[in-house]
């Protein structure tokens, strides 16, 4: 039983095979009511789909915007309920009590119950594993990273997300925390057109986690029963 509770616990830092040319956006910490609207017209005018790990308290305080990013196309996973600073060091219990409210939260908002966890700053301990396995929870990391909430310089971001960009890749950017670049604007909205666009002309295709993962089903997944 341990055996395949790991294998259904954690995710390869890349896509599956089974996805082809496909990448996949991960977009964290939000929703964020100016930002994430933004983020949403971008990727609708390109075509393309992301992967949003929601915090729990901002999903509460925004659900229009965890409602449009479903109705849009995307999917929304659980990235904790409070995005705690201390996750890493929390214990068994607190960590099953937040990543649980996190899954309810969300599932009560979008009627789709998330598949897919992110630890905050991707830091995590030995006790996440097994609470992973039984709320039924992957572990998404990522195999691109802009630190887009840290530096204001966009182009440097991009070529970070880019350099060597491949099928099967991971990106990982913010509509939550997003760093201002100098020109004042969130980091992650002049970084993603950039990106986008160097995706389509590699011939990549912007899918979501679960699409990756399930081709053959795709996004988005039935409703939540329910109870």
């Amino acid at each position: 039983m341990a055996a395949q509770c790991a294998a259904r616990s954690q995710l390869d830092p890349e896509l599956p095979e089974s996805a082809g040319r496909g990448i996949a956006l991960t977009i964290d910490d939000g929703p964020h009511p100016e930002v994430t609207p933004r983020v949403l017209d971008l990727l609708d005018r390109h075509g393309a789909k992301a992967t949003f790990f929601c915090i729990g308290n901002l999903a509460r305080r925004y659900p229009q915007w965890v409602e449009a990013i479903v109705a849009r196309g995307h999917a929304v996973e659980n990235h904790s309920q409070r995005h705690w600073h201390n996750f890493s060091l929390l214990g068994p219990g607190a960590l099953r009590r937040e990543i649980e409210a996190a899954q309810d939260t969300l599932t009560g908002i979008s009627g789709i119950r998330p598949l897919f966890f992110r630890a905050p700053a991707g830091l995590r301990n030995p006790f996440l594993e097994p609470v992973l396995c039984r709320l039924g929870l992957q572990l998404a990391s990522w195999t691109r990273r802009g630190f887009d909430t840290r530096t204001r310089d966009a182009a440097a971001v991009t070529r970070r997300l880019l350099r060597g960009l491949a099928p099967r890749d991971i990106l990982l950017l913010h509509d939550g925390h997003a760093a201002r670049s100098t020109q004042g604007e969130p980091v992650v909205l002049e970084v993603l057109p950039a990106v986008l666009r160097a995706a389509a002309d590699a011939q990549l295709q912007c899918i979501t986690l679960r699409a990756a993962l399930a081709p053959e089903t795709a996004h988005p997944a039935q409703p939540a029963p329910l109870t």
